[in-house]
């Protein structure tokens, strides 16, 4: 018998601030693996979210019921254009419909809000109206975001009037984390900043995980074939947005140079053009460095698509050249696959990686990197043995500690602190 079975409420509402097929990321997929865990423990998880990039107000999306809200950006004299890259990247929405669902819904045993600023406050108030326990997973949002980054998903409201902040205020927005029952960080940089910054000891670092079943088979060679990549070509990978966060064009810059010295090798970059500008900016060094025929940008793919594990197994390494990355789930990803990863040493990548043993670091702020990032891939492509070392070190550190079944659990153990809080504030 399941702990869910003891439970009169088995309901539990995440809410992320979107959440659609099309534009899919690690936070998708942390809410949508966590919840799956618990369908199979027995409770009834469900998706509360915006509109955002969606006309879909109920869907299901890997077997977990999503329903989506109207919303609105609190902001005079917004295009659509600027409406549009909000929804994509840090649109602080409100959804007035979304709350009054939350204050409706049905046999809730908890609420979990993936979101910060209004939304976020929208779930806490509901709970607290509610006497449920709130909870609250930092996605990297907070602590970490770099001067240049926040500026960049500030952009489309920049001089706007804004009628949004009495709701902020009513929705005690910038009480969230001071309120929460439980705050969770899924990278190490942010934890660490949090219980410095936060003014209470509810929290708790709670790393991302991977299914290794899913990852561990693929059909590289089919993927190759699919998308004209030579059989013995060196394949080198990203799977993330186009977005200047994630900073493929230093990736681009690097490639440059091993290309020259390696014909033969090819860049795949695959992701949702969260930022346009900056996916153009992409194309332009492509073009302008006549690289048409050695790199692709392939759109993103849907997280069941098993595409996506075929490109992981038709790469011969994976590079993160992340400006900051609160975690990196898709660190996890090309291990479990048996990878060998380059990664920025920046934010939670810094715990995950060990440098030399399972990938190799680059600083995304050297003027050398670049050139390090290219000499690295030269390394890997010279040394067939090291490469094959480094994933194989990889895949045991996932199936050790980053399977969902184990983050899931530890989950259940925040929930449980939370609910026991609740209750004693009650007495």
């Amino acid at each position: 018998m399941s702990r869910a079975e003891h439970f009169e409420h088995k309901r539990i509402i995440h809410v992320p601030r979107r959440f659609v097929a099309d534009e899919w990321g690690g936070t998708e997929t942390v809410i949508l693996e966590i919840s799956r865990q618990q369908q199979w423990d027995g409770w009834e998880p469900e998706i509360f979210t915006s509109l955002a990039l969606s006309n879909n107000r109920r869907d299901k999306i890997g077997g977990v019921p999503v329903r989506r809200f109207p919303y609105t950006y609190p902001f005079f004299g917004l295009s659509q254009d600027q409406k549009q890259a909000m929804d994509k990247k840090g649109g602080n929405l409100l959804s007035f419909s979304l709350f009054a669902a939350l204050l409706r819904a049905p046999d809730v045993r908890l609420f979990h809000t993936h979101a910060l600023k209004r939304l976020g406050g929208e779930v806490l108030t509901a709970a607290k109206m509610r006497r449920k326990a709130c909870v609250v997973t930092l996605h990297g949002g907070v602590f970490d975001v770099p001067a240049a980054e926040q500026k960049t998903m500030m952009e489309p409201s920049a001089g706007k009037c804004e009628w949004g902040k009495p709701f902020g205020a009513l929705f005690r927005s910038r009480r969230l984390l001071e309120d929460a029952d439980h705050v969770i960080c899924v990278g190490e940089e942010e934890f660490q900043k949090a219980r410095q910054r936060v003014p209470h000891e509810r929290i708790s670092l709670l790393p991302n995980g991977v299914d290794l079943e899913k990852f561990a088979r693929g059909d590289g060679t089919g993927f190759r074939a699919r998308h004209q990549i030579p059989p013995d070509a060196f394949v080198v990978m990203n799977i993330s947005r186009i977005d200047f966060q994630k900073n493929q064009l230093l990736l681009l810059e690097a490639f440059e140079k091993f290309h020259a010295v390696r014909p033969d090798a090819r860049l795949v970059l695959i992701g949702p053009e969260t930022q346009p500008d900056y996916a153009e900016k992409l194309r332009s060094f492509i073009r302008q460095n006549c690289l048409d025929g050695c790199v692709q940008l392939l759109p993103g793919l849907h997280n069941d698509d098993p595409e996506l594990v075929n490109a992981y197994h038709a790469c011969d390494s994976f590079v993160l050249p992340s400006i900051h990355e609160p975690f990196g789930i898709v660190v996890l990803e090309a291990w479990s696959c048996g990878k060998p990863v380059i990664v920025s040493a920046v934010g939670g990548l810094q715990g995950l990686v060990r440098e030399g043993e399972t990938g190799f670091f680059i600083d995304p702020s050297s003027p050398e990197a670049a050139d390090r990032t290219a000499a690295l891939l030269e390394k890997i492509s010279r040394q067939p043995e090291l490469a094959r070392t480094l994933g194989r070190h990889g895949k045991k550190e996932v199936q050790s500690r980053y399977s969902w079944s184990i983050v899931a659990k530890k989950l259940e153990t925040i929930y449980t602190e939370a609910e026991e809080r609740l209750r004693n504030r009650a007495l």
